[in-house]
């Protein structure tokens, strides 16, 4: 009888120990994979544009790694893989003097211009996945699917995204964003 009541707050102490490692370590681990670079920048133009700077760090992390120099194969640029013709209209948009291609490498330069966009894309459809399919596939794109009856039932959100790099990018900005908020989240 003793040995069952020893053994059962045993398992107690275990699991209390396991739990605890979990609540503790784990989070440390996990922002490894998940960190949380340039905050400074991040947590100030996501306040200025009213997104969730959890958001910008796992579009961050999505498109670029954290690498301020990445250029992607389509000539995406900087840590949020600014094109360089949307980095134009966004300077004009955001009436910036002076503004080049160059400046994209600029990790400040381009999570203001990144938040400004993925702000400005939320206010345009009203809906997350749009956005963040509008970031990576286009906006030209995404009002052109809205329109086929393949892709959106209603009109106003997609059933089905066609372009399957945007489907997998939606998908996988979510995930990281729910991860920063769990890690970070304040």
């Amino acid at each position: 009888m003793g040995g069952v009541s020893f053994l059962k707050k045993v398992i107690k102490i275990i699991l209390v120990i396991v739990v605890a490692f979990y609540l503790f370590k784990v989070p440390s681990i996990v922002r490894k994979f998940y960190p949380l670079k340039y905050s400074e920048s991040i947590y100030k133009y996501a306040d200025k544009y009213e997104v969730d700077p959890y958001l910008i760090a796992a579009i961050i992390r999505t498109e670029s790694s954290f690498n301020p120099g990445a250029v992607s194969s389509k000539g995406a640029k900087g840590l949020m893989q600014i094109m360089p013709e949307t980095g134009e209209w966004i300077s004009m948009k955001m009436d910036i003097k002076g503004h080049g291609e160059e400046k994209l490498f600029i990790p400040d330069y381009n999570i203001n211009m990144g938040c400004w966009y993925i702000s400005d894309l939320i206010k345009q459809f009203d809906n997350f996945d749009l956005a963040l399919a509008s970031y990576n596939g286009g906006k030209g794109n995404v009002q052109k699917w809205l329109k086929d009856t393949r892709y959106s039932k209603d009109g106003e959100t997609l059933s089905y995204i066609p372009f399957k790099e945007t489907d997998k990018y939606v998908k996988k900005v979510k995930v990281s964003y729910n991860i920063y908020k769990f890690l970070y989240g304040r």
